[in-house]
């Protein structure tokens, strides 16, 4: 799937972040994020970018304070390039998931150095679990990130999406940042 717009959303009555993405082929896919789910899951998001930007073959510096700069200087260039302001336009001709969104209770994430991020959001209920694999480039998450930290200052949780966050100077015996177990339980 070809992600082609995304929107993130507080829903003040729900109390949850809404996320929706529109492929390019004309389905959309929704899912719900907790407060909760968001504290382990956008660290984890923040560190899997800096992995991916510490394997691209043109980094010559891998230590965090020059991988963290590298990432601000990307995601700037992103934010001068990428279009913010155009509506949202909810026009699917079909949802994949169901006509609800799906309520994210576990997610998994991978790294790809050549395609980006790979991740799975699932909802667990009883027997029953719902999922969807993702396939992001770094841009698109970055793009995410953005729309996440613009939702939450309307949620007004008391946290951000940052990258600068405390779990993301944590660091490996490779000298690089640590990844958070790729597994996520809401």
């Amino acid at each position: 799937m070809s992600i082609h717009q995304l929107s993130v959303s507080h829903d003040e009555r729900q109390d949850r972040l809404l996320w929706r993405l529109n492929t390019v082929q004309g389905e959309e896919f929704q899912f719900w994020l907790t407060r909760r789910m968001l504290t382990r899951l956008l660290p984890a998001l923040n560190q899997a970018l800096l992995k991916l930007h510490a394997s691209a073959p043109e980094l010559a510096a891998s230590d965090t304070v020059s991988l963290q700069m590298l990432r601000e200087f990307k995601r700037d260039k992103l934010l001068a390039h990428a279009d913010f302001k155009t509506p949202f336009v909810a026009s699917a001709q079909s949802r994949p998931m169901g006509q609800e969104p799906l309520l994210v209770t576990d997610a998994h994430l991978s790294l790809h150095a050549q395609t980006g991020l790979g991740l799975v959001l699932e909802e667990k209920s009883g027997q029953s679990v719902k999922s969807c694999q993702l396939n992001l480039s770094t841009e698109l998450v970055e793009g995410l990130l953005v729309l996440t930290q613009q939702a939450l200052q309307s949620a007004d949780w008391s946290f951000t999406a940052s990258p600068t966050s405390e779990h993301t100077q944590a660091l490996g015996h490779d000298g690089l940042p640590t990844l958070a177990p790729p597994h996520y339980k809401h």
